[in-house]
């Protein structure tokens, strides 16, 4: 299950920690300076993905830093075109003459288009960026998949497409069979869609597609995280695409809707069309984030009102 929080109170720049249950490990999305975000959830990051490098959405970078720094642990930062000269700007402004090499890496993907990622590693002192390998996709581990796409803010933002694994289990008490290791091997065969491998229980061989009935699939739940976009149709036919039936997302609602004019001078979504394009796209949950921090708490409860309007409209 994905449980995201948004670690950022009213007048606060943007950052949201993304959970997972029964996992030690959780992934941030943006590094704005919010007051909730704890020096736990900097340490227990496995991966960073940034929306763009705009202020209020990277600031913070340094400080979630500060606390991974000593770790020894390899940790993914996604984000767009220039995102590994800007991620080691900030590193070499510091002096490291006290760390080790082996403190931590950082491996980065930058995002060049919709299906080119070109990676990078540094490490401590030098923070030099050497090349690895260009990738088409941009992350997957154990217990999540990631995708996305690339919006028009008058720079390149990325939104971001999270989905848990699905769980696969096995009444093993509802069955003859004794447990041993063939479970793992049948639930490989599943995820390989591996029909004809052969699973060796109590020495009889059976075809894997055989003993399929026995399992039980629980569907990984599905998150987006849109941050900073303009309000236009190129943007929403990419929403839609990539969000389509998801099962939460999160989205920026910059503007009130009668601040319409300076959301489309700024390349901001507002109230009501953010509500729609997440009603167009067959969302389950849509919640409205990052507002302007000209507004008040009141005034923020509008901007809730005139998305959930939209978004609930039949």
């Amino acid at each position: 299950m994905i449980l995201p929080e948004v670690k950022s109170k009213i007048g606060e720049d943007i950052s949201i920690v993304i959970y997972l249950d029964n996992c030690k490990w959780n992934y941030i999305v943006d590094c704005g300076e919010a007051s909730m975000l704890s020096v736990k959830d900097c340490m227990n990051t496995r991966a960073i993905f940034i929306s763009h490098t705009h202020i209020d959405h990277f600031i913070n970078f340094d400080q979630i830093m500060r606390h991974q720094v000593g770790c020894k642990e390899r940790i993914v930062i996604c984000g767009p075109k220039n995102i590994a000269l800007q991620v080691q700007a900030k590193l070499r402004s510091f002096t490291w003459n006290l760390v080790e090499e082996d403190a931590i890496l950082y491996e980065i993907r930058e995002i060049i288009s919709e299906n080119k990622i070109k990676v990078y590693e540094m490490k401590p002192a030098q923070w030099e960026l050497t090349p690895l390998e260009d990738r088409d996709s941009l992350y997957q581990d154990e217990r999540l998949l990631v995708n996305y796409t690339i919006l028009d803010h008058k720079t390149d933002v990325i939104a971001y497409h999270f989905k848990d694994n699905d769980k696969i289990n096995i009444a093993i008490s509802e069955t003859s069979y004794k447990p041993g290791k063939w479970i793992n091997e049948l639930k490989n065969a599943y995820i390989n869609k591996d029909r004809n491998c052969e699973i060796e229980i109590d020495q009889v061989k059976y075809s894997a597609q055989s003993l399929f009935y026995l399992l039980q699939v629980e569907k990984g739940n599905t998150l987006g995280v849109i941050l900073d976009h303009a309000a236009h149709e190129e943007n929403h036919n990419k929403i839609r695409n990539l969000f389509n039936d998801c099962d939460t997302v999160l989205i920026e609602t910059f503007y009130k809707d009668e601040d319409k004019e300076k959301a489309i001078l700024n390349f901001h979504s507002y109230a009501s069309q953010s509500g729609e394009v997440m009603r167009k796209s067959n969302v389950k949950k849509a919640v409205p984030i990052h507002f302007s921090r000209k507004y008040i708490e009141e005034e923020i409860a509008q901007i809730e009102i005139e998305f959930y309007k939209a978004f609930e409209r039949k």
